[in-house]
């Protein structure tokens, strides 16, 4: 097991990206019984459950604990275990096994099939079922959403997918193997369980809140980046993507989620709007389900570009050294 590294020699590496890849776009995600962002999800509910509530400083340890041993206790086997395959069942096991491990960490397919629903929904117009079908995907209440603002708030979650639910994890899969990707989808999974600003959570998630927003600082502008390049390959406003990223990028709270969702937003022309929060883009064009199928697509192909033009550099920079 000395043999092991975090990085393992560019060919390997490429295999891994290029299985998970077709993994994911081909099958989408594993049942959820095996899948590990659940069981993460799952073990930090439980911490989350044991922590006492009701001195601030106490919280607030809590949750560096919870995430830190949330991360030890999901990565390190992980590293240990791809270690231990490849020792004892050679590197055509450890591809497999790595590519299968990466691709749970990102989920391009997945975000397609939840979306389909509210596609037919809001096609059909069946407000009451695309509300119902956007709960999936977003985080605020959809109970009272407008046509306009369900298929906003779809294409928004599309636009930030591409950062949280693709490039970030395949951005620290370039730095530090398979064991850096789940790391990335452990701090993006406590970020969504804890992450809350509401009295439960907010002490005890500020960490792992923090920690996300680091994580995903970099891959966020690059994402955004290869977004407006993929308007080349995806029949979008290239210049009007690159016109309203420059300008919108910074209108919402997130440090990071106006970046993609703004140069969305250019690339289909369209107004984005989370009301009382950002307003994005400024088309006065109606948004139709031929916009939201065309974010998906824009998800793919940034996704694809991201892998060719960041992962695989840094791979060939790595093996370089």
């Amino acid at each position: 097991m000395t043999s092991e590294h975090l990085l393992q020699p560019l060919p390997v590496q490429l295999y891994v990206l290029a299985i998970a890849l077709m993994i994911d776009f081909g099958f989408g995600e594993p049942p959820r019984k095996i899948h590990p962002t659940v069981w993460i999800g799952r073990f930090a509910e439980f911490l989350n459950s044991k922590i006492k509530r009701g001195n601030q400083t106490f919280e607030k340890l809590c949750g560096v604990f919870l995430c830190l041993s949330i991360l030890l206790v999901f990565v390190v086997p992980v590293y240990v275990g791809l270690a231990l395959v490849q020792q004892h069942f050679g590197v055509g096991a450890y591809v497999l096994v790595a590519a299968l491990l990466l691709k749970s960490t990102f989920a391009v397919k997945d975000m397609e099939r939840h979306v389909t629903p509210i596609v037919k929904a809001v096609g059909k117009g069946d407000l009451a079922e695309a509300r119902l079908k956007l709960q999936s995907i977003v985080g605020r209440d959809t109970s009272r959403l407008d046509r306009d603002h369900v298929a906003s708030a779809t294409v928004e979650s599309i636009a930030e997918g591409i950062v949280d639910g693709a490039a970030s994890a395949l951005f620290f899969f370039a730095l530090a193997g398979v064991p850096g990707a789940l790391a990335y989808r452990v701090i993006n999974t406590l970020d969504s369980t804890v992450g809350y600003i509401d009295r439960e959570y907010r002490n005890v998630g500020w960490f792992s809140v923090k920690l996300d927003t680091a994580a995903n600082y970099i891959p966020a502008r690059l994402a955004a980046l290869l977004i407006v390049l993929s308007a080349l390959l995806t029949h979008g406003s290239l210049r009007n993507s690159w016109r309203i990223l420059r300008r919108d990028r910074c209108r919402t709270r997130s440090l990071n989620a106006g970046w993609s969702m703004s140069a969305m937003a250019g690339l289909l022309n369209v107004r984005l709007e989370k009301v009382g929060f950002y307003v994005l883009g400024g088309s006065s064009d109606v948004l139709e389900t031929k916009h939201i199928l065309h974010a998906l697509q824009v998800m793919k192909t940034t996704t694809l570009l991201f892998s060719v033009l960041i992962v695989i550099p840094i791979l060939m920079v790595s093996a370089a050294w």
